[in-house]
């Protein structure tokens, strides 16, 4: 399998510069989540590989396990856009190699996450190129049970994956 990775750091990044008002936790009945516009991640997907899935630094919520790379929205930004955005910041995901097959939300009325799912139309290698990540990885479909997913990912990933299918 191909992968990169660093050393993982068990502190968060010092953070310089303005903040976007999007990075800020939300809570509600249904538990605290990050992204007060809502979240959304890119589900690629390389029928050569398998999909990306990033392990998440220990600082992180749920740090420690497998997911996607993704994050909090921006104000205004649509959740494509968004989950496109974060891929390449977080993992290289070039927009002009994949294609968008289908989005799947979780609407919890407070908070939203959206899963953009994509084919990858032309292979890239995976960068890390911020400190939320440990590792990425391209892991073939029918291994992705075996990882320890985090718990939004897992609860998605059965229904993902037919969708794939």
């Amino acid at each position: 399998m191909d992968h990169a990775s660093v050393a993982s750091s068990s502190t968060p990044p010092v953070r310089t510069g303005p903040r976007n008002p999007g990075d800020a936790w939300v809570e509600g009945d249904r538990g605290r989540f990050w992204g007060r516009f809502g979240a959304a991640g890119v589900l690629a997907w390389d029928p050569a590989r398998g999909v990306l899935l990033q392990h998440r630094a220990v600082w992180s919520h749920n740090g420690g396990t497998w997911g996607l790379p993704g994050g909090a929205l921006h104000e205004g930004e649509d959740a494509v856009t968004g989950a496109l955005r974060e891929a390449h910041e977080e993992a290289a995901v070039p927009q002009d190699s994949v294609e968008v097959l289908f989005t799947s939300v979780l609407d919890l009325g407070y908070w939203s996450y959206t899963t953009v799912a994509v084919r990858v139309l032309e292979p890239f290698e995976p960068v890390i190129s911020d400190p939320e990540s440990i590792e990425l990885l391209w892991v073939p479909v029918a291994e992705v049970d075996g990882m320890e997913l985090h718990p939004g990912f897992a609860a998605a990933w059965p229904a993902l994956r037919e969708r794939l299918a």
